[in-house]
């Protein structure tokens, strides 16, 4: 009898240790599509910082099996444009990281797998446009009981938790203008094409509420950035861009007038000045496919050790209707550093229960303090 009693013990206690290998499966696992682009490459090397483990998923397994292999992690191989593969890629998973641009492209029928799934959808977006259209799928997914966040990362984490800690300050805020230098990096090869799919497009600003276009750089100005580790402040030219808070920090704080700012030299912000006597050439396939050359002879993106050493900064100030103001600046790690973090860090609060349904963005899901949480960032 004695030995029966062992027997069936060290079955409870096996059957327990299964049960809680794959309860915590549940919560630290997820779907990772595009891991084999720049960005989908570093989130799936820092996912164990953060106790997690992401299926690989990409459309070619020539890309994606040599990372999985190398990495130690499974993988799936599922074409976005085939609904039925990636309902099939996504079932049983609680969490998509979408990483895969250009995502006007991208993000319809991933966002419409991850509702049809009934998984929490989370991406690394930064167009305004996309960011707009995701809006009208706040129904659907309230309905599905998942979170759509798109921005998870430098676009827009960052400046929407900056966005929110102003209005907190100036509840009476009328209009929010945001800026951002990153030192001392280089941008990403999908970051780069995305881009010449935007070229000789408007800007965009918001208006009393409203999008308005408005030419590239159709402003420029000087901004004191706070650079923080006891160093001098940093004055550097920035221009108007249509970055993705003209939609994201409106949906936010409700702010009703909005302008974006990025770093550029101001001898281009001068030649930016003469746009709409070449914009027409911009937009042909020529000279995108001139650039798109030069492009493909450049590397990836910046390496491990450029963006140990490169730094994001951010600025903000909110204006109430008498003129009151209020000013934060944030010191970050470089811009894809930081994506890698931000990005994982919300999945790791989604996979754990701690999300909001419907559509969001960072900080009206996790709210201002969010950046905080990332190493390295300070705010002034």
């Amino acid at each position: 009898m004695a030995s029966l009693s062992l027997v069936w013990r060290q079955i409870i206690t096996d059957a327990l240790e299964y049960y809680l290998y794959f309860a915590c499966m549940a919560y630290n696992t997820f779907l990772l599509y595009g891991a084999n682009g720049y960005t989908g490459e570093i989130i799936a090397r820092y996912a164990s910082r953060f106790n997690l483990r992401p299926v690989l998923a990409g459309r070619r397994e020539a890309a994606i099996k040599p990372i999985a292999d190398k990495l130690g992690f499974d993988y799936v191989i599922a074409d976005l444009n085939n609904a039925a593969d990636m309902e099939a890629a996504i079932a049983g998973h609680k969490v998509v990281m979408h990483a895969a641009g250009p995502y006007d492209i991208t993000a319809r029928p991933m966002v419409e797998a991850c509702i049809k799934a009934g998984a929490h959808y989370i991406d690394l977006n930064g167009d305004l446009a996309v960011f707009e259209m995701l809006q009208s799928f706040n129904g659907a997914a309230r309905q599905a009981g998942i979170m759509l966040l798109p921005g998870s990362g430098f676009d827009v984490v960052p400046t929407d938790c900056l966005a929110m800690y102003l209005k907190n300050k100036l509840p009476a805020a009328v209009e929010l203008k945001l800026a951002f230098a990153i030192l001392n990096s280089a941008i990403s090869r999908g970051t780069a094409i995305t881009t010449i799919q935007k070229l000789g497009a408007p800007g965009a600003v918001r208006q009393n509420g409203h999008i308005v276009p408005r030419p590239i750089g159709h402003k420029g100005r000087w901004v004191q950035f706070k650079t923080g580790n006891g160093k001098p402040d940093k004055n550097i030219f920035v221009i108007t861009i249509p970055w993705g808070d003209v939609s994201t920090a409106y949906f936010t704080t409700g702010i009703p007038n909005i302008e974006s700012y990025t770093a550029m030299p101001k001898p281009v912000w001068v030649l930016l000045k003469l746009q709409k006597a070449f914009n027409w050439l911009l937009r042909t396939g020529f000279v995108k496919r001139l650039v798109q050359k030069s492009i493909d002879k450049k590397p990836a993106g910046p390496d491990d050790a450029m963006r140990q050493k490169a730094v994001s900064l951010v600025w903000g100030q909110v204006t109430d209707a008498a003129g009151n103001q209020a000013a934060g600046w944030l010191r970050c790690p470089e811009a894809y550093e930081l994506t890698a973090l931000s990005s994982l860090l919300i999945v790791q609060k989604a996979l754990n229960r701690n999300f909001r349904p419907g559509y969001q963005t960072p900080a009206s899901a996790y709210g201002e303090n969010l950046v905080m949480e990332i190493e390295g960032v300070e705010r002034f």
